[in-house]
């Protein structure tokens, strides 16, 4: 597959684009003082009364859609480069889930969910795109799990604490969302059996195809200078459905993992 060109964004730099931003304000309600008390873009998700109409001018990604699955046959999936510690940590795994027949050993419930950046890369589950003043959110239906990716100027906390979904801030370049996430679990793997450092870094370039508006391209550049020797890059693709709608899944009605006699859980 197709690597995206390379892009290097600067940390804190995401803020609304310049032609949302200023639909944004001039959509904002007028107070009896005039324009000047009207909410700005950097409040727009908290104040977003009055901020809807600017949504028109957003791309159509209405329904939901599905990641398109690799052909069969083809080749696989690019694989990062990694650097000292991780790759030995790599070349572990790989070891002992070949010695296992291909299980892999887990340290967390398998209820858990995969966290960024696996969660924009999950075949069978679909996702929904929302779009709210000031924000997007990503839906995807396996483990019910939420992405919010802030569009109203705000930049990472100076300190965030690592999260499943990481901190994501964004803006828009035309019709294609740029995102940047930062603060990722580091115990989360970014491919299989791939781990990396707190200063994980993931950029995400989605579109509508130019060929095909009915197919969603997401392109992906990983970057950490603990963990990867170069900034790894892929990208996806996904098909729509604009009749369809995500349905409930409660895995924690499926959890079996084992408890041992002095009822603690064991992870597979």
């Amino acid at each position: 597959m197709a690597s995206p060109e390379s892009s290097s964004v600067a940390p804190g730099s995401f803020a609304l684009g310049a032609a949302v931003a200023a639909m944004l304000l001039l959509s904002s309600p007028a107070s009896a003082q005039g324009a000047a008390d009207a909410p700005g873009p950097s409040e727009s998700a908290s104040h977003p009364k009055g901020q809807y109409a600017a949504l028109d001018a957003l791309p159509d990604w209405g329904g939901i859609w599905f990641l398109n699955r690799r052909p069969p046959g083809g080749a696989g999936p690019p694989q990062p480069r990694l650097k000292a510690e991780y790759l030995g940590r790599y070349e572990q795994w790989r070891s002992e889930t070949s010695a296992n027949q291909g299980v892999t050993r887990r340290n967390r419930s398998n209820c858990s969910p995969p966290g960024m950046p696996r969660i924009m890369q999950l075949a069978q589950y679909p996702y929904e795109f929302l779009f709210t003043p000031g924000r997007v959110t990503i839906n995807q239906e396996a483990w019910m799990q939420t992405r919010t990716i802030w569009t109203d100027g705000r930049g990472h906390p100076e300190d965030p604490d690592p999260i499943f979904m990481g901190h994501s801030v964004g803006r828009w370049e035309g019709d294609t969302l740029v995102i940047e996430t930062v603060a990722i679990l580091d115990e989360l793997e970014f491919a299989s059996g791939a781990l990396h450092s707190p200063e994980f870094r993931v950029i995400e370039r989605i579109r509508l195809s130019d060929e095909n508006p009915d197919v969603l391209v997401n392109q992906l550049r990983m970057e950490d200078a603990q963990a990867l020797a170069e900034p790894f890059e892929l990208t996806v693709t996904y098909r729509r459905d604009r009749d369809g709608s995500l349905i409930e899944f409660q895995c924690s009605e499926n959890d079996r993992n084992p408890v041992n006699a002095e009822g603690e859980t064991q992870f597979d």
